[in-house]
Parts: C-alpha cells; sequence; structure tokens
C-alpha cells in the first residue's frame, strides 16, 4: 500500500482530464457520453437486459478502470430509467489510481445531466482507500464496489459472478501490463455463464487472448471515426474456486424473510442490508429500543488499529472505515458523529516505533504522524508527545447509527422481546419465549453478542465476553477546547451534549453491569496518561469517582480478534464430513458442508464494531442473495464460522 497514489491529471484546453503517468486520455475528446453508450451499453445489450430484469432482479456489471466513474453514472443512469422499480445493480470496479474528490467533481462538472448521479457520487466519495470499497446508492438499488489496486492484485481477491462486462482502461499502447492472458483468465472465472464483454480496442492480441480464455470475440464497428472495437461472450464454463466449507451455501426456500435476534450495531446493520435488498425483517430485540446494551454509548470511536503486513483483520478494518465512513454522511454531524480526527499518542518508544511502521505502509491521507508540537496545535490541548492522526476519523453516537440503520419500511422492530428458544419447523425458524411465537421466518441472523450461545446451533463458537465501562465526564470552559478524539491506552472524545466521553475498562473476568468506582478510577488515570493538561482543564483532582456516571456493557470477541460471520453449520455432521482433515489438513474432500438452512450469524465484533458491523451486514446479504462480497474473499473466510470447525479437526481437539 505503501505506493498508492492518486491518479496525476492534466488538463487540456477544453477542461478534459489526460493521465500524465500514461499520456493517455480517460475518454472520447468527441464525446465521453456517447462512446459510452456506444462501446459499454449498447455492446453489453443493457438497456434491453435492463428492461427484461423481473421483479427483484439483479444485474452485475464488472469493470477494469473507474476512471472518472463515467462507465458508472452512464449505467446508473440507463438503470434508473429502464429497469424495474425493484430491480438492483451491482457495479464492480477496479482503479490502480482512483482520483481526489477534487479531480473526480472537476472532471463529472463536463456532463451536466449526469448531474444527480454524480453528485449522489461525490457526497460518498469519502475516505477512498486500498482495497475493497462498498457505495450504496438509491436506497440500496444501486452498489458500487470499488476495488482500489492493481487490477492483477483486486480481481483475483474478489468473489463474484459478473453478468457484463466493460473492459476499460488505458489503450493496450500505453497501459499494456494491463491488456494481459493473466487478466483474461481473470475475467473468465468471475463470468457468470453467457456473460457479455465489450471493450473500446480491436487488437489482435486482445481478441486472441480473450478467446484463449474462453469468450468469443468479434470485431464490429467501433464508436466515431474509430473503425473497429470488441463485442462477445463468455462460453467456457465458470469454476468453483472456494473450498465446499467455505463455498456460498443453497439460496433458502421461501419468501425473502428473515428474522434478526438482537437490535444493537450488527443486528441492526445486518436488518438494514437486507431490507434494502427487498427482505422483510423482523427485528428482535429483548431491551425497550436499539442500541440499549453495549450499543448505546454516547460516543464511540472510529479507531483503527492496523497492521502494517496486511492481515485479514487490516484489510477489514480498512474495508469497514471507508462504509462507515460513508454511511455516517447521512447522518446529523455534531449531535450524531464528528470527523474531527483520531490522534493515537505515540506513548513510548515502543509504540513510536509501531506508528513510524504504519506511517510507511499507508497513504498520508489515511494517517500520518505528528510531531509534538502539530499534535498540540490540532488537538487544541497540550500533549506529551505526537503521534498517527487518522483525519477522516472521528467519534460517533452508536445509538443514532444504530436507529437510522433500523428506519427502514421492510423492517419491523419489536421490542420487548427476548428469544430464549430458536427450532426450525417446517422450513422455518421459529423465535420463542416460552410457549410464546415471536416471529418466524425462513432465514435467521444471529447477532446478540456472547448471548447468542444460549441457541444450541451456536454453542460451539468461542465467543468471550469482556467488560467495559466508560465515564462521563462535564465538560468545562477550557476542556471544550479538544478538537480531536485522543487515543493511548484508553480515549477521550470532544464533547457531546456538554459531556466528553472517557474510556474505557477491560474486565475478563466479570460479569456484572453495575458501575464501578475502581473502574472510573481507572479511567481518570488514563485520562492523565492521555494529556496532563486536558486533565487539569477538566479539574480532575475535584471529581468524586463515586459521584461519576457512565455506562458498563460486554465486548464480544473472538480468540483471533476477527468478528464470526457467516453461514452456520451442523457442528457434529461438519466434523463427520470433513474427518480426513484431522489426518492430512491438504485433502479438500469434495462433499457438500453440512449447512443449517437459513441461519447466520453475526458476532465478535469486540470493541471494533462500528468498523466491522456495517460491512458484515452487507457480506451476510450478499451471501443470502449471491451477489459479489464487498471484501476479498480470503478476509471472508477468515471470517467464516467454519474456520473454529476446521481449526479443530486439524488441530485434533
Amino acid at each position: 500500500m505503501s505506493d498508492f497514489q492518486h491518479a496525476q491529471l492534466d488538463w487540456d484546453e477544453h477542461g478534459q482530464p489526460l493521465s500524465r503517468g500514461f499520456g493517455d486520455v480517460y475518454f472520447s475528446r468527441a464525446s465521453g457520453l456517447e462512446e459510452t453508450r456506444y462501446v459499454f451499453l449498447a455492446h453489453n445489450e443493457l438497456p434491453l437486459r435492463f428492461a427484461a430484469l423481473p421483479a427483484g432482479g439483479r444485474l452485475s456489471v464488472g469493470e477494469t478502470g473507474f476512471g472518472t466513474g463515467l462507465n458508472f453514472l452512464c449505467a446508473w443512469q440507463l438503470f434508473e430509467r429502464t429497469a424495474p422499480a425493484d430491480a438492483r445493480l451491482h457495479f464492480v470496479s477496479v482503479e490502480r489510481f482512483p482520483l481526489t474528490r477534487a479531480d473526480l467533481q472537476k472532471a463529472l462538472a463536463l456532463w451536466p445531466e449526469l448531474a444527480p448521479w454524480a453528485d449522489a457520487l461525490l457526497a460518498q466519495y469519502v475516505a477512498v482507500h486500498p482495497g475493497f470499497q462498498r457505495f450504496v446508492f438509491a436506497e440500496g438499488r444501486v452498489v458500487l464496489t470499488l476495488l482500489v489496486g492493481d487490477v492483477l492484485e483486486r480481481l483475483p481477491e474478489l468473489d463474484a459472478r459478473i453478468d457484463a462486462w466493460f473492459l476499460d482502461g488505458f489503450a493496450p499502447a500505453k497501459n499494456p501490463e494491463m491488456w494481459t492472458p493473466a487478466l483474461f483468465a481473470e475475467l473468465a472465472r468471475l463470468s457468470a455463464p453467457g456473460a457479455s464483454l465489450a471493450t473500446f480496442t480491436s487488437a489482435g492480441f486482445v481478441r486472441r487472448g480473450l478467446n484463449a480464455a474462453g469468450f468469443a470475440m468479434q470485431r464490429v464497428k467501433g464508436f466515431g471515426q474509430k473503425r473497429e472495437m470488441l463485442a462477445g461472450r463468455f462460453e467456457g464454463t465458470p469454476q468453483e474456486a472456494a473450498k465446499p466449507w467455505f463455498a456460498r451455501p443453497p439460496h433458502p426456500a421461501g419468501l425473502r424473510e428473515a428474522l434478526v435476534i438482537g437490535a444493537g450495531l450488527a443486528g441492526c446493520a445486518a436488518a438494514a442490508s437486507l431490507a434494502q435488498r427487498g427482505w422483510r425483517v423482523t427485528l428482535l430485540e429483548r431491551r425497550d429500543a436499539v442500541a440499549e446494551e453495549t450499543s448505546g454509548n454516547p460516543q464511540g470511536v472510529l479507531y483503527l488499529k492496523l497492521s502494517a503486513h496486511g492481515t485479514a483483520l487490516s484489510r477489514l478494518i480498512l474495508a469497514g472505515f471507508g462504509f462507515t465512513r460513508r454511511l455516517l454522511q447521512r447522518l446529523e454531524p455534531g449531535r450524531d458523529w464528528s470527523p474531527c480526527g483520531v490522534l493515537q499518542l505515540a506513548f513510548d518508544a515502543r509504540e513510536a516505533a509501531r506508528q513510524a511502521e504504519l506511517a510507511a505502509a499507508f497513504p498520508a491521507d489515511l494517517l500520518h504522524g505528528l510531531g509534538r508540537a502539530e499534535a498540540e496545535e490540532l488537538a487544541g490541548v497540550a500533549l506529551d508527545s505526537g503521534g498517527l492522526f487518522y483525519p477522516e476519523a472521528g467519534w460517533v453516537h452508536p445509538p443514532a447509527l444504530c436507529a437510522h440503520l433500523a428506519e427502514h419500511p421492510n423492517i419491523r422492530l419489536l421490542t420487548h422481546r427476548e428469544v430464549l428458544d430458536l427450532r426450525r419447523e417446517d422450513g422455518q425458524w421459529c423465535a420463542r419465549s416460552g410457549e410464546t411465537l415471536l416471529a418466524r421466518a425462513p432465514v435467521a441472523v444471529l447477532c446478540g453478542g456472547a448471548e447468542i450461545a444460549r441457541f444450541p446451533e451456536a454453542a460451539g463458537l468461542p465467543l468471550k465476553r469482556i467488560r467495559g465501562q466508560i465515564s462521563r465526564l462535564p465538560a468545562t470552559a477550557t476542556s471544550r477546547d479538544l478538537q480531536t478524539v485522543l487515543c493511548a491506552e484508553g480515549y477521550v472524545a470532544p464533547p457531546r451534549d456538554g459531556e466528553h466521553t472517557l474510556g474505557a475498562s477491560f474486565r475478563f473476568d466479570s460479569t456484572e453491569l453495575e458501575l464501578t468506582t475502581e473502574e472510573h478510577a481507572e479511567n481518570l488515570q488514563l485520562l492523565r496518561e492521555i494529556s496532563t493538561n486536558l486533565a487539569e482543564r477538566l479539574q480532575l483532582d475535584r471529581l468524586d469517582p463515586a459521584a461519576l456516571d457512565g455506562r458498563a456493557g460486554f465486548r464480544c470477541t473472538s480468540p483471533d480478534y476477527l468478528p464470526i460471520a457467516g453461514p452456520l453449520a451442523d457442528a457434529a455432521a461438519f466434523a463427520e464430513a470433513y474427518a480426513v482433515l484431522g489426518k492430512d489438513a491438504r485433502q479438500v474432500p469434495q462433499r457438500p458442508c453440512p449447512w443449517l438452512e437459513g441461519l447466520y450469524v453475526s458476532s465478535g465484533h469486540g470493541s471494533r464494531g462500528l468498523l466491522s458491523a456495517p460491512l458484515v451486514g452487507e457480506l451476510l446479504a450478499a451471501w443470502l442473495d449471491d451477489e459479489p462480497l464487498p471484501v476479498p474473499r480470503a478476509v471472508a473466510e477468515a471470517c467464516h464460522p467454519n474456520r473454529f470447525g476446521l481449526r479443530r479437526l486439524i488441530r485434533g481437539k
């Protein structure tokens, strides 16, 4: 990621962008709009295919060069004008050098007729960093998954079935590294049966390469003065690359209805992602409102604890940060969230070394180091050290985010409904409290943190609870100078509603939720370690820990600190089906996984729920609707519930 950079542009006398690195134009000088409509929309027959989509139907488009987003916006415009009202468009595009927001805005201003769609893209064009970036538009009807990075690094990570390809990018003579057999093989791997493909070039080696990969390509009349271009269809056989225990489960039978247990952030996110796709969701909550338990803190921090080594957790965090950050654009700034930035202080030599490694590994617009003087100026209070600054991060009021997610006409929220029993009966998951049937649906999603272990189907998941307590400190006239979230071993946020949130304690052996004076005192000590100056401004010496207000809750984590997200299998049948792995872990027995039909889980988000839970909602919906996954396949597998069953078999436990 350290070599990541935005596109370097020059602008001609007509205001059109040119790539400085590739010495090529982004679109036809004659008419970029008409070129897109002729080459990519018409020759993939999208006007007819969009109009022919059935009710609730979906079409997936793949693209090899996002550029200015022109192709995406034209496809979206056409889709809105021709497709059924409840159809959905998935657009997956790769871009190694994404435009800055300012350059994108300047380029899109060339096409006033696309302004409604361009404005929607620009409104969400934040936190665009290397990896998978998921955008949701038109209340879920249109989804863009932007893969930021080299095409031959990103496409192999993608799990999708593409119906129509836009083979775009700079001309083969300008960018020969992209037009290769390796790329054509990836297009074939990802193609649905009969997938169409169109490209502006007619180069012979491109046609031959695509034909060799399983496409049947022909030269047809090109756009404008260009004599020829290529168009055709995939005639090969798609290959299932996933191992059976990570393969997509069969689609659940019955109506598109689901029940979600738990209305914290994980449950509200799962419900929202399904509701946007037309599912009718019953959201069951044992308390009297959403976000009454761990998700109910007044301020949560968008805190990116990353690794410089590209771990699955780090890649999930980076993708989740972008998705959550775009989601927050829909909330009220100042009250529901604040993009005030997060400053992770370099409080000792080891932390300073870790931060230096991160600063070298990630783009500066995601994170960058600050000296002490710079950090103090930015924070508004005196500090003992500099640190690592995340300019796009900040704090969130989690209940507001949960309420926003749950406010969808397809979601029915039922409070004071504690599910004590869940059973599969006649193709439906039936949720009961005693003898009372609370809800039933073909699909159930367990989102109640460690409490889901009460259900036998989830009892084997290695979830653990960690108690955390936050303290609420009344802001003073001088503490209001704090301008950004400060983190060390704990965190303190700028004031919301006249209070700072300070925390949070870690208790591995506590099962109680009552506030304790001891943990308030620990939090006050964390604040002194963050900034003695801020502690003085808050008059900590005059505060009685026993008199402080706060909240306590239980983080739910897994042994590897990754969420547990995906379809559940029958544990005993799983162990029997894949017992050979206990003797030879290299075996891949081709036996279908014994899935528990229609049962899914989203749990184990720990202290990173703001970053992971919303994106996991998209991941669950993608599995259920057979859509492109919003994260690399390896990351989805690293979060999969079956990872624990595999480890038990391989380790002989």
